[in-house]
């Protein structure tokens, strides 16, 4: 039986294109205890282990947990959004700047300004 946090850890490796090796380290967890949570028994993670994988995984833990999307404080954003995010820290000032702008039109056109 798949569990939902062994589905949307699989999800984002796939989605990031990390591998299980990768993802061990990035947060100090030993691949096999990593392996642990996608296996046949699918085990879940204590909470301390939980948090350094989403952190990892640039997602919340109740996401992991239930495939939801938090309410507050930190949103967990679509993979378009995610993707955006990851592109923009490697851009020089006036691209951002350029973003930036275009964001804010797109917000006045959305009538949420």
């Amino acid at each position: 039986m798949e569990t939902n946090f062994r589905k949307n850890l699989r999800a984002e490796l796939d989605y990031l294109g990390l591998t299980v090796k990768e993802l061990s380290a990035k947060t100090g967890i030993a691949k096999g205890t990593l392996d642990s949570y996608l296996g046949v028994r699918a085990s879940m993670p204590p909470a301390d282990l939980a948090v350094k994988i989403a952190g990892a995984l640039g997602v919340s833990v109740e996401y992991l947990v239930s495939g939801e999307k938090e309410k507050v404080p930190f949103p967990v954003y679509d993979h378009t959004f995610r993707s955006i995010m990851r592109i923009i820290p490697g851009l020089d000032k006036k691209d951002n700047e350029v973003i930036l702008e275009l964001a804010k039109t797109f917000k006045k056109r959305a009538g949420t300004a």
